[in-house]
């Protein structure tokens, strides 16, 4: 049975990848922040903005047997202009959203290089290739966060290990609620005229980490109904 290790399984797209590839057969423990009552045995509490909690959990993951998957799905949002960015709250989104990733992914590689196979797939967002009014720190941690998926990509390939990265534009979930307001605005400008739902990223994910897809690595593949394909042309 494949094994799959999901950072940040709780809600949203996580949940909805969790469920995805459990329904296909994999075996998958998931990792959630905040404590709530009816917790999985296969799932451990994590804060990615702790980082002795990051290295005492990546530690756990060297020596362990490989994984089949990671999945990073776990991230923070910080809105305001750049011109009046807080350092430490966007050090915090850098933590969040960056490090932590880079610090489990540099843990659970290496018994998939030692295994010669293994997938990796990060859940990103469109804002890393694409600028947005007051998202600069969240949007320099998913530009980041792509970088590093690239050059993971490249330096593992020889050994059977594929590293992607997902962009996701609009998604219907609780990290949207705050915008209830502009809801209909941004679907107007995007051209399947709707958010996307978790489970159709969770089904992008689930071919990611199968067999079938050992040949895509380092691809930035965006899920957000065709926004960024129309970017910069407006009419009427």
């Amino acid at each position: 049975m494949r094994r799959a290790l999901v950072i940040g399984g709780r809600r949203g797209i996580g949940a909805a990848v969790v469920q995805t590839l459990a329904l296909q057969g994999v075996d998958v423990t998931y990792t959630y922040r905040t404590p709530f009552a009816d917790a999985a045995a296969t799932s451990r509490r994590l804060d990615l903005a702790d980082r002795d909690a990051v290295d005492a959990f990546a530690r756990e993951q060297e020596d362990a047997p490989a994984w089949d998957a990671l999945v990073h799905v776990s991230g923070t949002t910080y809105d305001t202009l750049a011109t009046v960015m807080d350092q430490d709250a966007a050090e915090q989104t850098m933590q969040v959203n960056y490090w932590a990733f880079a610090r489990i992914a540099r843990a659970v590689v290496r018994p998939m290089l030692r295994a010669r196979s293994g997938r990796i797939v990060v859940i990103g967002s469109v804002m890393g290739l694409h600028a947005s009014q007051g998202n600069a720190s969240y949007a320099a941690s998913k530009a980041a966060l792509l970088s590093y998926v690239r050059t993971l990509a490249i330096e593992s390939a020889r050994r059977g290990v594929t590293v992607n990265y997902v962009a996701p534009g609009f998604v219907d979930t609780e990290m949207m609620a705050p915008y209830a307001a502009y809801r209909a605005g941004i679907e107007a400008r995007i051209p399947a005229g709707r958010f996307a739902q978790p489970e159709e990223i969770a089904a992008v994910v689930a071919f990611l980490v199968s067999p079938a897809a050992g040949y895509i690595n380092g691809a930035y593949i965006p899920i957000d109904g065709g926004l960024t394909a129309s970017l910069g042309i407006q009419r009427g």
